[in-house]
């Protein structure tokens, strides 16, 4: 089995892996397209609630604090979802989630407009969150079984990341052209009814869902991803990335309202959200030579430095071009984040690793939200883009110290990538 993965490496170094070969790969349409509409309304869930609860109780704090719980949530029960769907497919854990999930919205929805107590949204952000569909990992799961050893998991992996950041794009604008022109609750409604039908969609899919302990994995499907310490250390890196999704959220909101142009939200996150998908593009098209280890690390280094600038912006303009550099910093971090996992973990464990850092980044969201929040309603307009830089740092510092973790060892890259999975000590 080692002398497959060499041999992914030299034709990786021969040939430059593309999005054309990638999109010709066989039964890569059928979970692409539902995929791409299941996860749209993963980009409108907390801007939507921010500016719904916003709306109903004039704080942004309460707004944050309500979406917080729901980033949480999200991010306790995503890891559980994962494991569940590497050990009885991805299907028997998809259909009562979006089920669920779109109840719940629906519940919250109601709670809002009813003027019903703080603890009471609270309540029902726990659910909406807690069942949030994991489409993004359960897709990139899905690229693993259909590239394994393949020099195209990493374009794989860059196209899932501008696939996310395209949402990020549509999702925003979306989430306030139905908040601001048609009704403050026509952005959460409209999640709701999106990721009942694209969930639906999607989990119909079941030829290129991942095998679930038939096919001779059985004795790594129940190994948990967070046993790898380079798991460990990509979740401290998207928390620091989650820190800068929501402290970007709230921090938008509140300085375009307080210029008079709400309706700029929505284009100004757009614009952040453009500079990562543009950046994502790049990466995928290009034939890496240096190791993905050291180019986390330079491209977390750019991410923290320009996010410590954006609490400096007074106008609108500069803080888009604030914006478009931090999102442009972004995606690398994401896609060498995605392509370590691939490396570092068993295939059987993979659909809990990307929800593991799936979970991060809603944490780190969540996190910020609720900060971003408190500063806005307590201090200085703009004091909410304290938190991305805060958090960047912080994760910046963890990764340059526990770097070395990331680097698996050649036994470690055999049983990801092997046929039988025999040697269960790797992973420890």
């Amino acid at each position: 089995m080692a002398s497959t993965v060499t041999t992914s490496k030299d034709s990786a170094a021969t040939s430059r892996p593309g999005y054309g070969r990638l999109l010709r790969t066989r039964g890569a349409w059928t979970f692409l397209l539902p995929g791409f509409a299941a996860r749209q309304p993963f980009a409108m869930l907390t801007l939507s609630i921010v500016l719904l609860v916003q709306h109903t109780t004039g704080s942004y704090g309460a707004a944050g604090a309500v979406a917080a719980v729901t980033g949480v949530s999200m991010a306790l029960f995503a890891p559980y979802s994962g494991r569940l769907a590497d050990r009885h497919g991805q299907r028997a854990v998809l259909v009562p989630g979006v089920l669920v999930h779109a109840a719940a919205g629906l519940a919250l929805t109601a709670l809002a407009l009813s003027d019903a107590p703080l603890w009471a949204l609270f309540a029902a952000a726990v659910p909406t969150g807690a069942s949030v569909p994991q489409i993004g990992p359960m897709v990139r799961a899905r690229w693993g079984v259909r590239l394994k050893g393949s020099p195209l998991l990493t374009t794989a992996a860059a196209f899932e990341s501008v696939t996310d950041e395209f949402t990020f794009v549509v999702g925003p604008l979306l989430a306030t052209a139905l908040c601001t022109a048609v009704d403050p609750a026509a952005g959460l409604l409209t999640e709701a009814a999106l990721t009942l039908v694209g969930g639906l969609l999607f989990a119909a899919q079941k030829g290129t869902q991942p095998e679930t302990g038939r096919d001779g994995h059985a004795r790594v499907e129940h190994v948990s991803a967070l046993r790898v310490p380079g798991v460990r250390v990509l979740i401290v890196t998207f928390l620091g990335i989650g820190s800068v999704f929501g402290g970007m959220q709230v921090s938008l909101a509140a300085f375009t309202e307080s210029i008079g142009e709400p309706a700029l939200n929505g284009v100004l996150y757009g614009v952040f959200a453009a500079g990562n998908m543009l950046s994502g593009i790049v990466c995928g098209a290009i034939a890496w030579k240096a190791a993905p280890q050291r180019r986390l690390v330079i491209g977390y280094t750019a991410l923290a430095l320009t996010a410590s600038a954006l609490w400096t912006a007074h106008s609108a303009l500069l803080l888009a071009g604030l914006g478009l550099l931090v999102g442009m910093c972004i995606a690398p971090a994401l896609i060498t984040g995605y392509t370590l996992v691939e490396n570092l973990v068993p295939a059987g464990a993979r659909t809990e690793a990307f929800t593991w850092l799936t979970g991060a980044v809603a944490l780190g969201q969540a996190a910020a939200v609720t900060v971003a929040g408190q500063l806005e309603d307590r201090l200085w307009g703009g004091a909410g883009f304290l938190v991305p830089m805060a958090g960047t740092v912080l994760a910046l510092v963890t990764l340059l110290a526990l770097r070395s973790r990331l680097a698996a060892a050649p036994r470690e890259r055999t049983v990801a990538r092997g046929v039988g999975h025999r040697e269960s000590v790797a992973v420890d």
